[in-house]
């Protein structure tokens, strides 16, 4: 299969280093300095799952990739979306699979209210990692799982999905085909949410989240309230979001930032719209109070 990777930071770096180093046949689209640099001096990739190493890889400006992809990874900030469709919608064929692996809600029906051609579906990503530099990336701690499937409007080829399973397993990524992938990326989405929140609030790393802090008593609050908008949503839950985000925070390096953490204290754009403001106005939407969300969207910015 020819795999795309949209998005070259942390999580479309990963995804698309751990392919390369098995010998797949994956293609990056990157722009600007980081383009010139993967193209003349590869990938540096700090894993700490396959340790380091600078992969020769393949890379192309949006202008210059002249392939049909079988998959295509998104793995771009929410935020990016409308920038990126003229770029799927100019390579996909009718048999392409657009997965998206992004932080957010619905993002494969954001994605799909665009597309008449090729496939979306759904996935997420549980990942610590990050752009070290332009042309280096670090992926921290043993925590690397993908999940994806099916959407209920799609009707996928289950052998192609679970090809790409057998795939990302063989190039060492823990990989789920699920079987009710709005329900599992809802869970995602509780996780990275509060995560995120908590953290940006509180301007902490993981470690001050993982030990008996105030700060952790807000991550579990957080944890609540979503798990409250999922009951809402009627998405079936399957487990305690409480003691399973719990788990997931556990699992991190403790000098783990969210990127949109990383993102707000580089001055630059962040996704605080689709991780935080979003979840208030879906609890406005649908009249639920969730007052630590709404302490902590207000405290930025939210109106």
């Amino acid at each position: 299969m020819k795999y795309l990777i949209i998005g070259t930071g942390g999580t479309g770096g990963s995804i698309g280093a751990m392919l390369a180093l098995e010998n797949e046949d994956v293609t990056f689209l990157s722009r600007g300095e980081n383009l010139e640099i993967l193209k003349n001096k590869g990938l540096l990739y700090k894993s700490g799952i396959k340790g380091n190493h600078t992969i020769d890889i393949k890379v192309c400006s949006e202008n210059t990739y002249k392939e049909s992809p079988d998959v295509i990874f998104v793995c771009v900030k929410g935020y990016s979306i409308d920038s990126i469709i003229p770029i799927i919608k100019n390579v996909t064929n009718e048999n392409t699979l657009i997965i998206p692996i992004m932080n957010g809600y619905n993002m494969s029906k954001k994605i799909s209210s665009h597309i008449t051609v090729g496939q979306v579906i759904n996935g997420c990503i549980y990942i610590s990692a990050f752009v070290e530099q332009p042309g280096t990336i670090v992926q921290l701690g043993p925590l690397f799982k993908v999940v994806f499937g099916e959407t209920s409007n799609t009707s996928i080829d289950n052998n192609k999905l679970v090809q790409i399973k057998d795939t990302l397993i063989k190039c060492g990524i823990d990989t789920y085909l699920s079987e009710d992938i709005n329900r599992d990326t809802f869970k995602k989405y509780t996780f990275i949410s509060a995560y995120a929140a908590c953290g940006a609030y509180y301007d902490i790393e993981a470690k001050d989240m993982q030990a008996d802090t105030p700060a952790r008593q807000t991550f579990i609050d957080l944890c609540e309230e979503m798990s409250l908008l999922g009951r809402t949503l009627n998405i079936d839950l399957d487990v305690n979001i409480v003691t399973a985000n719990l788990k997931v925070l556990t699992s991190l390096t403790p000098d783990t930032t969210a990127s949109m953490q990383k993102d707000m204290k580089a001055g630059r754009k962040t996704e605080i719209d689709g991780l935080v403001f979003e979840v208030v106005r879906l609890a406005n939407q649908h009249h639920i109070s969730l007052p630590t969300y709404k302490k902590i969207a207000t405290h930025f910015g939210y109106k």
